[in-house]
């Protein structure tokens, strides 16, 4: 009996090699394509890339303990899906924005979260991860038409 060990090529049970989800996961984020033409790519089906993609974008990214080190600027986005089957859904983007102050780089993605808009924030990030962050910002009056923002000091937190 002849053996092969492909863990190196693939996890256990996986449709897709760790260089697919490596293609798939640098052309969703990078050349902007959609889940459909990433599937249609694969030869799988809609579903199956989405899980993949979405597994190997939280093994790579979310999943990585160093993605806060460094990071003094951030901004926190909320954004909402109205077009959805099952009413609104929403999601909260956290970005690294210190490569653009310091003129480095891009922004980069730190975190995204489902979930209501206002019930995060990273002042709920563990304390670790919050000491280097020198402010964040975000604006939730501009959910409520017609409200007026509050002062600029306000959006501006100092971490503990």
């Amino acid at each position: 009996m002849w053996r092969q060990d492909t863990s190196k090529a693939a996890e256990p049970r996986a449709k897709l090699s760790r260089r697919a989800l490596r293609w798939a996961l640098e052309a969703l984020v990078c050349q902007h394509l959609t889940v459909a033409r990433l599937a249609e790519a694969l030869a799988v089906s809609w579903n199956t890339a989405n899980n993949a993609v979405l597994a190997e974008g939280q093994r790579v990214l979310i999943a990585d303990p160093t993605r806060f080190d460094g990071v003094a600027v951030i901004g926190v986005d909320e954004h909402v899906w109205r077009h959805t089957r099952r009413g609104d859904k929403y999601v909260t983007v956290i970005i690294d924005l210190t490569p653009v102050r310091d003129g480095t780089g891009p922004a980069r993605l730190l975190d995204m979260i489902e979930g209501a808009p206002r019930s995060r924030s990273p002042t709920g990030w563990p304390s670790g991860h919050r000491t280097g962050v020198m402010a964040w910002t975000s604006l939730p009056w501009m959910a409520s038409p017609g409200s007026r923002p509050p002062p600029l000091k306000s959006y501006l937190r100092q971490p503990r």
